[in-house]
């Protein structure tokens, strides 16, 4: 359970940000904090992008992003080549895209699911790993787009 977990959000989500923050660190995982840490308006595409070079350059093995509906991050963050960014509202779904999708950042949104909801969700997407297999040729075809 030693995975680095990159982590960052807009001005929706610096309180769900530190709280999954405090939650993975009590569970044993080491957490980059890469911003926003206030309420003040921000661009979130600057923050999925930080996201996102973390975890390709291999500095985070995932990455967590949350703004207010996790639509806006899961759209920049799917704009880098080698990620894959999932928006996820409930535990089977960001398990499954572990399993399925290989995918390697998580999106939340603070303004839609509640906290111990964003916990669950959590706590099964870094807690799923993929299952390769047939599923590794669908990667390698997303790859390649």
């Amino acid at each position: 359970m030693s995975k680095i977990i990159a982590i960052a959000s807009d001005h929706a989500g610096p309180a769900y940000k530190k709280a999954i923050i405090e939650h993975l660190t009590a569970l044993g995982y080491t957490c980059i904090n890469l911003g926003t840490d206030t309420e003040e308006s921000v661009d979130y595409p600057v923050y999925a992008d930080k996201l996102c070079k973390a975890v390709t350059s291999g500095e985070a093995e995932l990455g967590i992003l949350v703004c207010g509906t996790g639509i806006g991050m899961s759209i920049a963050a799917n704009k880098h080549k080698g990620i894959r960014a999932a928006l996820c509202g409930d535990p089977v779904s960001a398990a499954l895209t572990r399993q399925h999708n290989n995918a390697n950042v998580l999106c939340m949104g603070a303004r839609i699911i509640g906290l111990e909801t964003a916990f669950a969700i959590t706590d099964a997407f870094v807690g799923s790993e993929f299952l390769g297999g047939r599923h590794q040729r669908r990667v390698d075809m997303l790859e390649s787009l």
